[in-house]
């Protein structure tokens, strides 16, 4: 697929335009991505099937016993991926709080002290983790603290 990008001051808001011979799978698949404005995670699975999940569905990723499980907001799905390629996908509406946990920002309920200069988060779902302290002055950041 060729790419092209005309830039101009004329242009207020940036707008695309395929030309094809006819719509294929792949030209489907790119008019979605820009038409949702959001990026959606391939297959994840839970026990009885595989569900395609938006990243606002989603509450939490974590590694647990070497498994990546997302969490939504009832219900945990496994996923073949590694974090870091969910890190990618979802998008800045995620933050890594520690090595083995992405969360979305969107969905915090409240934030404690926790032990050892960590703080222990706690999601509107009911799911909590701890900030390590790698990762803390990036997530106060956020915060604005």
């Amino acid at each position: 697929m060729k790419v092209s990008i005309d830039l101009s001051a004329e242009y207020k808001e940036p707008y695309a335009v395929i030309h094809t011979d006819k719509v294929t799978d792949e030209i489907t698949r790119i008019v979605e991505m820009f038409s949702n404005n959001e990026t959606p995670v391939t297959a994840l699975q839970n026990e009885e099937e595989i569900v395609v999940l938006k990243p606002a569905e989603i509450y939490m990723v974590r590694i647990e016993g070497g498994d990546t499980v997302i969490y939504g907001e009832k219900q945990k799905y496994r996923s073949r991926k590694r974090l870091y390629e969910l890190a990618e996908s979802l998008g800045k509406q995620f933050m890594q709080i520690s090595k083995t946990t992405l969360i979305n920002l969107s969905y915090i309920d409240r934030i404690e002290p926790g032990f050892s200069g960590t703080m222990l988060m706690k999601l509107k779902n009911g799911n909590k983790d701890y900030v390590s302290r790698k990762y803390l002055p990036e997530f106060k950041r956020y915060l604005g603290i």
